[in-house]
């Protein structure tokens, strides 16, 4: 199985890169009032960032289906996931972190701009420096597939996974059984709400053109990117 220890690793390497990520932007802004960022400086930040979220998301992604195949498929789940499995599935991850998202810095520093380079946040992410580029960017199609390949599919997994479990859970006949089933997935599912919710409810907001105030709208990403390395040593703590 994949050992718990390795994962809550992970997660914290995830979380605090994440948050270190942010910080020189962030800092430079409340601290000296900086409101510009060199672009050497904004892609290496637009880089990091997604690194470490994409680190989170497939993590999470992971634990979500070591819980499924624990839970519906408990007499295979040892041949299922043995350890050259969950040593490719490490493999995986190092690969979809490093080698599909280290051509992003590049192709949005030779891509033509022709609007005004002014960023929505107080940090750099690759959507809102992709649709600064000139209509029909190729390198904008590359990335925006990158970027939407793990943080679109990966949650669409998860909570199928969670399905899944809700199914067997209820054919279960003993509560207490599906107690401890629940108990288990009880501390990845919070984090799981706490690192996708944000960002799914910015996405809606944007997509519906939902009317809500400015503020509001500039701290979900806060809440999406910083929320999680707060509140997940918490929810693991509690949890073991």
């Amino acid at each position: 199985s994949i050992n718990p220890c390795s994962t809550f690793f992970l997660l914290s390497v995830s979380d605090v890169g994440l948050a270190t990520a942010l910080m020189p932007t962030l800092l430079g802004l409340a601290l000296a009032d900086a409101h510009a960022a060199p672009a050497s400086a904004c892609l290496l930040q637009m880089f990091f960032v997604h690194i470490f979220s994409i680190m989170e998301s497939s993590v999470l992604l992971a634990m979500a289906l070591d819980r499924a195949l624990a839970i519906c498929r408990p007499l295979h789940y040892p041949t299922l996931l043995s350890n050259d499995v969950i040593s490719k599935i490490g493999l995986a991850i190092a690969f979809r972190c490093l080698g599909l998202h280290l051509p992003l810095p590049f192709l949005l520093a030779h891509m033509p701009y022709c609007h005004p380079q002014v960023l929505t946040h107080s940090y750099c992410l690759h959507p809102d420096m992709a649709r600064l580029a000139c209509p029909g960017a190729w390198g904008a199609v590359y990335s925006l597939f990158v970027v939407l390949s793990a943080m679109g599919l990966d949650p669409l997994v998860i909570f199928f996974s969670y399905g899944l479990i809700g199914r067997v859970l209820q054919g279960l006949g003993s509560s207490e059984n599906r107690r401890k089933a629940g108990q288990t997935c009880a501390a990845h599912l919070s984090a799981v709400l706490l690192f996708y919710m944000p960002m799914i409810l910015l996405a809606l907001i944007d997509r519906l053109r939902v009317p809500i105030p400015q503020p509001a709208h500039t701290l979900l990403p806060y809440v999406h990117f910083l929320l999680p390395p707060l509140i997940n040593p918490v929810i693991y703590r509690i949890r073991t």
